[in-house]
Protein backbone atom coordinates (compact mmCIF):
# COMPACT_ATOMS: atom_id res chain seq x y z
CA UNK A 1 0.00 0.00 0.00
CA UNK A 2 1.41 3.39 -1.04
CA UNK A 3 2.03 5.86 1.76
CA UNK A 4 0.21 9.15 1.21
CA UNK A 5 2.59 11.98 0.34
CA UNK A 6 2.85 14.71 2.99
CA UNK A 7 1.48 18.05 1.78
CA UNK A 8 3.88 20.97 2.18
CA UNK A 9 3.41 24.71 2.12
CA UNK A 10 5.34 24.80 -1.14
CA UNK A 11 2.77 22.46 -2.73
CA UNK A 12 -0.04 24.86 -1.88
CA UNK A 13 2.02 27.86 -3.02
CA UNK A 14 2.73 26.22 -6.39
CA UNK A 15 -0.95 25.57 -7.02
CA UNK A 16 -1.81 29.25 -6.48
CA UNK A 17 1.40 30.73 -7.90
CA UNK A 18 2.21 32.59 -4.67
CA UNK A 19 5.16 32.48 -2.26
CA UNK A 20 5.50 29.96 0.54
CA UNK A 21 5.66 32.82 3.05
CA UNK A 22 2.30 34.13 1.78
CA UNK A 23 0.74 30.71 2.36
CA UNK A 24 2.26 30.48 5.83
CA UNK A 25 1.01 33.95 6.81
CA UNK A 26 -2.47 33.19 5.46
CA UNK A 27 -2.80 29.97 7.43
CA UNK A 28 -1.49 31.72 10.56
CA UNK A 29 -3.93 34.63 10.15
CA UNK A 30 -1.11 37.15 9.95
CA UNK A 31 -1.26 40.54 8.23
CA UNK A 32 -0.01 41.03 4.70
CA UNK A 33 -2.46 38.75 2.86
CA UNK A 34 -5.74 39.86 1.28
CA UNK A 35 -8.92 38.28 2.63
CA UNK A 36 -9.93 36.73 -0.69
CA UNK A 37 -6.51 35.15 -1.15
CA UNK A 38 -6.43 34.04 2.50
CA UNK A 39 -9.77 32.27 2.06
CA UNK A 40 -8.58 30.65 -1.16
CA UNK A 41 -5.39 29.41 0.49
CA UNK A 42 -7.23 27.96 3.50
CA UNK A 43 -9.77 26.17 1.31
CA UNK A 44 -7.05 24.66 -0.86
CA UNK A 45 -5.07 23.61 2.23
CA UNK A 46 -8.12 21.77 3.61
CA UNK A 47 -8.80 20.21 0.22
CA UNK A 48 -5.21 18.95 -0.07
CA UNK A 49 -5.17 17.66 3.51
CA UNK A 50 -2.44 19.95 4.75
CA UNK A 51 -1.59 19.70 8.46
CA UNK A 52 -0.08 22.84 9.94
CA UNK A 53 3.49 22.29 11.15
CA UNK A 54 3.83 23.05 14.84
CA UNK A 55 7.00 24.81 15.95
CA UNK A 56 8.85 24.56 19.23
CA UNK A 57 8.13 28.18 20.11
CA UNK A 58 4.38 28.12 19.61
CA UNK A 59 1.85 25.73 21.05
CA UNK A 60 -0.75 26.35 18.32
CA UNK A 61 1.69 26.23 15.39
CA UNK A 62 1.04 29.82 14.29
CA UNK A 63 3.93 31.91 13.07
CA UNK A 64 4.84 35.34 14.41
CA UNK A 65 6.31 36.65 11.17
CA UNK A 66 9.54 37.49 13.03
CA UNK A 67 13.03 36.04 12.75
CA UNK A 68 15.52 36.68 15.52
CA UNK A 69 19.14 37.58 14.84
CA UNK A 70 21.34 36.78 17.83
CA UNK A 71 24.75 38.48 17.85
CA UNK A 72 27.41 38.06 20.57
CA UNK A 73 28.00 41.54 21.98
CA UNK A 74 31.79 41.27 21.51
CA UNK A 75 31.23 41.23 17.74
CA UNK A 76 29.05 44.32 17.78
CA UNK A 77 31.53 46.86 19.11
CA UNK A 78 32.99 49.63 16.99
CA UNK A 79 35.94 47.44 16.10
CA UNK A 80 33.67 44.78 14.61
CA UNK A 81 31.13 46.96 12.82
CA UNK A 82 31.14 44.56 9.84
CA UNK A 83 28.41 42.63 11.63
CA UNK A 84 26.19 45.71 11.71
CA UNK A 85 26.87 46.04 7.98
CA UNK A 86 25.89 42.40 7.38
CA UNK A 87 22.86 42.65 9.69
CA UNK A 88 21.40 45.41 7.50
CA UNK A 89 21.60 43.25 4.38
CA UNK A 90 20.13 40.31 6.27
CA UNK A 91 17.17 42.25 7.69
CA UNK A 92 16.46 43.74 4.24
CA UNK A 93 16.48 40.31 2.62
CA UNK A 94 14.11 38.93 5.27
CA UNK A 95 11.78 41.90 4.80
CA UNK A 96 11.62 41.17 1.07
CA UNK A 97 10.33 37.74 2.08
CA UNK A 98 7.70 39.25 4.41
CA UNK A 99 9.54 38.56 7.66
CA UNK A 100 10.62 41.14 10.22
CA UNK A 101 13.95 41.00 12.09
CA UNK A 102 14.41 41.19 15.85
CA UNK A 103 18.00 41.66 16.93
CA UNK A 104 19.27 40.63 20.36
CA UNK A 105 22.81 40.95 21.67
CA UNK A 106 24.17 38.01 23.62
CA UNK A 107 26.37 39.11 26.51
CA UNK A 108 29.47 37.15 27.50
CA UNK A 109 27.83 36.46 30.90
CA UNK A 110 24.65 35.00 29.36
CA UNK A 111 26.66 32.90 26.93
CA UNK A 112 28.78 31.49 29.73
CA UNK A 113 25.73 30.77 31.89
CA UNK A 114 23.77 29.26 28.95
CA UNK A 115 20.94 31.78 29.34
CA UNK A 116 18.60 31.32 26.39
CA UNK A 117 17.78 34.38 24.22
CA UNK A 118 14.89 36.41 25.62
CA UNK A 119 13.16 36.50 22.26
CA UNK A 120 13.09 32.70 22.37
CA UNK A 121 11.79 32.50 25.93
CA UNK A 122 9.11 35.10 25.14
CA UNK A 123 8.11 33.25 21.93
CA UNK A 124 8.63 36.36 19.81
CA UNK A 125 10.23 34.66 16.82
CA UNK A 126 9.74 31.73 14.44
CA UNK A 127 13.44 31.11 13.93
CA UNK A 128 16.86 32.39 14.97
CA UNK A 129 19.96 33.25 12.98
CA UNK A 130 23.08 33.23 15.18
CA UNK A 131 25.47 35.73 13.62
CA UNK A 132 29.03 35.49 14.97
CA UNK A 133 30.86 32.66 16.71
CA UNK A 134 29.56 31.37 20.04
CA UNK A 135 30.75 28.37 22.05
CA UNK A 136 29.51 24.85 21.34
CA UNK A 137 28.04 24.44 24.81
CA UNK A 138 25.68 27.36 24.21
CA UNK A 139 24.69 25.99 20.81
CA UNK A 140 23.86 22.63 22.42
CA UNK A 141 21.77 24.46 25.00
CA UNK A 142 19.69 26.08 22.26
CA UNK A 143 19.35 22.76 20.41
CA UNK A 144 17.87 21.18 23.53
CA UNK A 145 14.97 23.64 23.48
CA UNK A 146 14.68 24.74 19.88
CA UNK A 147 15.03 23.42 16.33
CA UNK A 148 14.58 26.39 14.02
CA UNK A 149 17.98 28.07 14.10
CA UNK A 150 21.00 28.37 11.83
CA UNK A 151 24.57 29.60 12.27
CA UNK A 152 25.89 32.44 10.12
CA UNK A 153 29.56 33.24 9.46
CA UNK A 154 30.82 30.24 11.44
CA UNK A 155 30.28 26.51 11.82
CA UNK A 156 30.86 23.64 14.25
CA UNK A 157 32.17 20.10 13.88
CA UNK A 158 28.59 18.84 14.23
CA UNK A 159 27.43 18.17 10.67
CA UNK A 160 23.75 18.09 11.69
CA UNK A 161 23.72 21.81 12.52
CA UNK A 162 22.70 23.98 9.57
CA UNK A 163 24.97 26.93 8.85
CA UNK A 164 25.96 29.47 6.23
CA UNK A 165 29.61 30.49 6.00
CA UNK A 166 31.98 32.06 3.52
CA UNK A 167 34.44 29.98 1.52
CA UNK A 168 37.25 31.46 3.60
CA UNK A 169 39.74 28.70 2.90
CA UNK A 170 39.71 28.97 -0.88
CA UNK A 171 39.39 32.77 -0.95
CA UNK A 172 42.41 33.17 1.34
CA UNK A 173 44.35 30.67 -0.77
CA UNK A 174 43.49 32.67 -3.89
CA UNK A 175 44.48 35.97 -2.23
CA UNK A 176 47.81 34.65 -0.89
CA UNK A 177 48.65 33.06 -4.24
CA UNK A 178 48.20 36.44 -5.92
CA UNK A 179 50.56 38.15 -3.44
CA UNK A 180 53.17 35.43 -4.00
CA UNK A 181 52.81 35.92 -7.77
CA UNK A 182 53.99 39.50 -7.25
CA UNK A 183 57.36 38.20 -6.09
CA UNK A 184 56.77 38.08 -2.32
CA UNK A 185 58.47 35.24 -0.46
CA UNK A 186 58.38 36.44 3.15
CA UNK A 187 54.73 36.63 4.22
CA UNK A 188 53.11 36.73 7.66
CA UNK A 189 49.48 36.02 8.59
CA UNK A 190 47.71 38.43 10.94
CA UNK A 191 44.77 37.08 12.96
CA UNK A 192 44.15 35.05 16.12
CA UNK A 193 43.88 31.47 14.86
CA UNK A 194 41.49 30.07 17.48
CA UNK A 195 39.19 33.09 17.69
CA UNK A 196 36.73 32.03 14.97
CA UNK A 197 36.34 29.31 12.35
CA UNK A 198 36.61 32.05 9.70
CA UNK A 199 40.08 33.10 10.84
CA UNK A 200 41.35 29.53 11.17
CA UNK A 201 40.09 28.69 7.66
CA UNK A 202 41.73 31.84 6.26
CA UNK A 203 45.03 30.82 7.83
CA UNK A 204 44.74 27.32 6.38
CA UNK A 205 44.19 28.82 2.90
CA UNK A 206 47.24 31.04 3.47
CA UNK A 207 49.24 27.99 4.52
CA UNK A 208 48.24 25.99 1.43
CA UNK A 209 49.39 28.76 -0.91
CA UNK A 210 52.71 29.08 0.93
CA UNK A 211 53.44 25.34 0.90
CA UNK A 212 52.52 25.00 -2.77
CA UNK A 213 55.16 27.61 -3.55
CA UNK A 214 57.79 25.94 -1.32
CA UNK A 215 57.70 28.84 1.13
CA UNK A 216 58.12 28.22 4.85
CA UNK A 217 55.14 28.82 7.11
CA UNK A 218 55.34 28.65 10.89
CA UNK A 219 52.27 28.52 13.12
CA UNK A 220 54.20 30.37 15.83
CA UNK A 221 54.70 33.33 13.49
CA UNK A 222 50.99 34.16 13.35
CA UNK A 223 50.44 37.71 14.63
CA UNK A 224 47.34 37.75 16.91
CA UNK A 225 44.83 40.59 16.55
CA UNK A 226 42.43 39.88 19.45
CA UNK A 227 42.37 38.43 22.95
CA UNK A 228 40.62 35.31 24.27
CA UNK A 229 37.33 37.21 24.61
CA UNK A 230 37.45 38.39 21.01
CA UNK A 231 38.39 42.03 21.67
CA UNK A 232 41.05 43.81 19.60
CA UNK A 233 44.60 43.99 20.91
CA UNK A 234 47.58 46.04 19.66
CA UNK A 235 49.42 44.37 16.80
CA UNK A 236 52.95 43.28 17.68
CA UNK A 237 55.12 43.74 14.59
CA UNK A 238 58.33 41.71 14.17
CA UNK A 239 61.42 43.36 15.61
CA UNK A 240 63.62 41.95 12.83
CA UNK A 241 63.28 40.00 9.59
CA UNK A 242 60.27 42.10 8.59
CA UNK A 243 58.17 40.35 5.92
CA UNK A 244 57.51 41.95 2.55
CA UNK A 245 53.76 41.26 2.85
CA UNK A 246 51.13 40.80 5.55
CA UNK A 247 47.96 38.76 4.92
CA UNK A 248 45.35 40.09 7.36
CA UNK A 249 42.25 38.15 8.38
CA UNK A 250 39.92 41.10 7.69
CA UNK A 251 39.89 44.70 6.50
CA UNK A 252 39.62 46.21 9.98
CA UNK A 253 42.76 44.35 11.02
CA UNK A 254 44.50 45.51 7.84
CA UNK A 255 43.55 49.13 8.55
CA UNK A 256 45.03 48.88 12.06
CA UNK A 257 48.19 47.33 10.62
CA UNK A 258 48.54 50.14 8.08
CA UNK A 259 48.46 52.67 10.91
CA UNK A 260 51.13 50.73 12.79
CA UNK A 261 53.37 50.53 9.71
CA UNK A 262 52.91 54.21 8.98
CA UNK A 263 53.84 55.09 12.57
CA UNK A 264 57.06 53.11 12.19
CA UNK A 265 57.97 54.83 8.93
CA UNK A 266 57.07 52.06 6.47
CA UNK A 267 55.35 52.91 3.19
CA UNK A 268 52.66 50.70 1.63
CA UNK A 269 53.09 49.23 -0.92
CA UNK A 270 56.59 50.59 -1.63
CA UNK A 271 58.16 48.90 1.43
CA UNK A 272 55.54 46.39 2.54
CA UNK A 273 52.34 45.03 1.00
CA UNK A 274 49.12 44.47 2.99
CA UNK A 275 45.89 42.64 2.18
CA UNK A 276 42.50 42.56 3.89
CA UNK A 277 39.39 40.39 3.67
CA UNK A 278 35.64 41.29 3.35
CA UNK A 279 35.97 44.44 1.19
CA UNK A 280 34.72 46.55 4.06
CA UNK A 281 36.29 49.45 5.92
CA UNK A 282 34.68 51.75 8.51
CA UNK A 283 34.05 55.24 7.20
CA UNK A 284 36.40 56.80 9.76
CA UNK A 285 39.37 54.83 8.47
CA UNK A 286 41.66 56.80 6.16
CA UNK A 287 43.72 54.08 4.49
CA UNK A 288 45.16 53.16 1.10
CA UNK A 289 42.69 51.17 -1.05
CA UNK A 290 43.11 47.57 0.07
CA UNK A 291 43.64 44.47 -2.01
CA UNK A 292 41.03 42.20 -0.45
CA UNK A 293 38.40 39.51 -0.96
CA UNK A 294 34.81 40.49 -1.70
CA UNK A 295 32.04 38.11 -0.75
CA UNK A 296 28.81 39.91 -1.53
CA UNK A 297 26.77 40.39 1.67
CA UNK A 298 23.64 40.20 -0.50
CA UNK A 299 24.58 36.64 -1.48
CA UNK A 300 25.24 35.64 2.12
CA UNK A 301 21.97 37.22 3.30
CA UNK A 302 20.04 35.52 0.51
CA UNK A 303 21.33 32.05 1.36
CA UNK A 304 20.75 32.57 5.11
CA UNK A 305 17.20 33.92 4.64
CA UNK A 306 16.30 31.08 2.28
CA UNK A 307 17.65 28.46 4.69
CA UNK A 308 15.94 29.71 7.86
CA UNK A 309 12.58 30.23 6.12
CA UNK A 310 12.64 26.72 4.67
CA UNK A 311 13.29 25.34 8.16
CA UNK A 312 10.38 27.36 9.54
CA UNK A 313 7.89 26.45 6.82
CA UNK A 314 8.89 22.81 6.54
CA UNK A 315 10.10 22.99 2.95
CA UNK A 316 12.77 20.51 1.83
CA UNK A 317 16.32 21.86 1.86
CA UNK A 318 19.92 20.66 1.84
CA UNK A 319 21.01 20.17 5.44
CA UNK A 320 24.45 21.03 6.79
CA UNK A 321 26.96 23.67 5.75
CA UNK A 322 26.25 26.11 2.91
CA UNK A 323 29.25 27.93 1.41
CA UNK A 324 29.20 31.37 -0.21
CA UNK A 325 32.23 32.19 -2.35
CA UNK A 326 33.70 35.49 -3.47
CA UNK A 327 36.24 37.18 -5.72
CA UNK A 328 39.62 38.87 -5.48
CA UNK A 329 39.68 42.69 -5.53
CA UNK A 330 43.10 43.99 -6.57
CA UNK A 331 43.91 47.54 -5.41
CA UNK A 332 46.90 49.65 -4.39
CA UNK A 333 48.04 47.98 -1.18
CA UNK A 334 50.02 45.21 -2.90
CA UNK A 335 53.06 45.98 -5.01
CA UNK A 336 55.64 43.91 -6.86
CA UNK A 337 58.87 43.08 -5.08
CA UNK A 338 61.66 45.18 -6.53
Amino acid sequence: MDRKKKVRLSDIAAKLNVSTVTVSKALANKDGVGEDLRKQIKELADEMGYKFKKTTNSSDGKITGNIGILIPSRFFSQNFSFYWYLFNFLSTELLHRNFYSIMELLSDEDEKANVLPRMLNDKKVDGIIILGQINNKYIDSIRTHYDNFILLDFYTNNMTIDCVSNDDYYCSYMLTSYVISQGHKRLRFVGSFNATTSISDRFMGFQKAMLENNLSVNFDEIIPDRDEKGFSIPLALPEDNMPTAFICNNDECAADLLEELNAKGYKVPEDISVTGFDNYISKHKNVIPLTTVYIKPEDTANVAADLIIKKITGEPYIKGRHLVSGSLIIRDSVGKVK
